[in-house]
């Protein structure tokens, strides 16, 4: 999710309404427990983590939001910065934002990490690749009028999709590089004030899709030739929802509900529950990630402006 900077933080978060929780767990629900901190990260030295991927030794990769940095935190915590992006030309605006934005990133299983990035500038804005011991290499070009934010890759196929949180649309981009072409566009997309489509997975056949300012899960089906299908909304009233991650094969996921500081389970009928909030340490949370039955949890304090993290916590599966 594109966050307003500090300096907007305190003029805008009065429009933020709060979210509803829906009906209590069902009988057999999946929860959340057993919690423990990966990392606390260094908010002077602009450690605000906006995404995440998951390394397979127990690592996490993250992209720091405002710093132009991706970063590796190792399980026992350790940051390592991976890369830097260049600083935009002067006087360049990033849209909605202002100020220069890594979001999505994702990781292929030969280690490369592809991620967006966004300045308001033709020659910076869009898809980065980032291969194991290389350097960052722009390989796709997005508009720089918009905000590409969340980002899903659909390895088997050799394609990434990005969320535009300003323009409403989702951009489909070879996973080698090259054009990006505009793969889906619908009003469900669009924001409502500051930001639209958000966070993006690839899920059983389809795209599933947030809108952070109409609070919503969407789920775009992909046809056999690859185009979009309709958009159907699966959950609502989850507004400043950001990122998410499905806890397993099921249409189950876990989704980040930002300046509420609170994860809420969505069940595949839209009911949803909150089951962590700051009060498990969640400050701001903008992203998720699944392994097994563990969920990673980014914070980015932006609003809170005080402990950016990674909390973990088990998925317990119902009974």
């Amino acid at each position: 999710m594109g966050k307003r900077t500090g300096l907007l933080v305190t003029a805008v978060a009065a429009v933020f309404a709060v979210t509803a929780a829906g009906p209590a767990p069902a009988v057999g629900a999946e929860s959340v427990a057993g919690k423990h901190f990966v990392s606390h990260l260094d908010m002077a030295a602009g450690q605000r983590p906006e995404n995440i991927t998951l390394e397979p030794g127990g690592g996490v990769d993250v992209t720091f939001a405002y710093s132009r940095q991706v970063a590796r935190v190792s399980p026992d915590g350790h940051v390592h910065i991976l890369a830097t992006v260049p600083e935009p030309p002067a006087g360049a605006i990033t849209p909605a934002l202002s100020s220069p934005f890594l979001g999505g990133i994702v990781r292929a299983h030969d280690g490369t990490l592809y991620f967006l990035y966004a300045t308001g500038s033709s020659d910076l804005t869009g898809l980065w690749r980032l291969r194991p011991g290389g350097t960052p290499k722009r390989i796709a070009a997005l508009p720089a009028d918009g905000l590409p934010n969340g980002l899903a890759l659909d390895e088997k196929n050799g394609r990434l999709y990005a969320a535009d949180s300003v323009l409403g649309t989702i951009w489909r981009i070879p996973a080698t590089g090259g054009r990006a072409t505009k793969w889906a566009t619908a009003p469900e997309l669009a924001p409502a004030g500051f930001l639209g489509a958000n966070g993006i997975k690839i899920h059983n056949g389809a795209a599933w899709v947030t809108n952070l300012d109409k609070g919503t899960v969407l789920r775009i089906p992909i046809s056999r030739n690859g185009a979009a299908g309709p958009v159907g909304t699966r959950a609502t009233g989850l507004v400043n929802i950001d990122d998410f991650a499905f806890t397993g094969g099921g249409d189950t996921l876990l989704a980040a509900i930002n300046s509420d500081n609170e994860v809420a389970l969505v069940r595949p009928d839209g009911s949803h529950t909150v089951v962590l909030t700051g009060a498990d340490g969640l400050e701001n949370p903008t992203s998720l990630a699944v392994r097994g039955n563990k969920a990673y949890i980014a914070s980015g304090a932006y609003f809170t402006n005080n402990d950016p993290n990674i909390l973990a916590a088990r998925i317990t599966p119902g009974e």
